[in-house]
């Protein structure tokens, strides 16, 4: 049996204050779990840029609202969507664009960058939450970057985009706002056995970037997605468009 990564769940301090961006993905939904287990007041806030995923801020929500139903301290005391049209100007991106279609992980392999990535979209989107973050006096903001990403291409999902990024931050004169991705280092095994051991109920999540009524199981989100939930040996508990042998995989069978 394989070992439950373990993280610091040290107790929350007086008036710490963290800002996290909740797409409704695996990833961000696990770290404002375990924001909320760590901060005494956390921030949430999602993006709405015309993603055609846009299925996932339904999960954010519904994931907002869970926390709040099992935390007596009530420390998710704020949750907003922030609306970014601008991003409709952009058109070589799959997730913005319908008319190119969404890169299957069988299609790309060795693609350093494919037509799933959003151009600039972590800084652009990490720059919104540091300036939220200096408003309402959060010197932390949560970046939900696992390691995969870096392994599907999102350059903005990097240790160097980490470590880039934060130094921009540290040239604020006055209020120091540090970026921080607790998952960067963690594979989707990890991450699912850490949402686990937090109480996360991953059929309120979503990943796949098609953004149909099911997941389509074939795109570079899934494939990951699918791997890591096969790696942990936990069935996923979101319906997908196409058979999925659970029984099979996971040795049951």
């Amino acid at each position: 049996m394989s070992k439950i990564v373990q993280f610091p769940m040290s107790k929350k301090k007086n008036k710490t204050k963290v800002v996290v961006p909740i797409s409704g993905g695996m990833d961000s939904t696990v770290l404002l779990h375990y924001a909320a287990s760590k901060f005494d007041s956390v921030y949430a806030i999602s993006f709405d840029y015309g993603q055609r995923h846009i299925k996932e801020l339904m999960c954010a929500e519904k994931q907002i609202n869970a926390i709040r139903d099992k935390d007596t301290e009530e420390n998710v005391h704020f949750n907003t969507t922030i609306k970014l049209p601008f991003f409709n100007l952009i058109k070589n991106s799959a997730l913005l664009d319908r008319n190119i279609d969404v890169a299957k992980a069988k299609d790309v392999m060795g693609d350093p960058q494919t037509v799933n990535y959003v151009p600039f979209r972590n800084m652009m989107l990490l720059s919104i939450a540091s300036s939220f973050a200096e408003g309402v006096g959060a010197t932390t903001v949560y970046h939900g970057a696992a390691q995969a990403d870096s392994v599907a291409g999102f350059w903005d999902g990097s240790p160097e985009f980490l470590k880039a990024i934060n130094k921009v931050n540290a040239l604020n004169r006055r209020n120091k706002i540090k970026i921080e991705a607790p998952l960067i280092d963690k594979s989707k095994k990890e991450i699912i056995e850490l949402g686990i051991s937090l109480g996360v109920n991953f059929a309120d999540t979503w990943t796949c970037y098609e953004g149909l009524d099911e997941a389509c199981g074939e795109c570079t989100a899934c494939a990951l997605r699918l791997k890591g939930f096969i790696d942990a040996g936990v069935e996923d508990p979101v319906k997908y468009s196409r058979n999925i042998p659970w029984d099979h995989l996971l040795g049951r069978a």
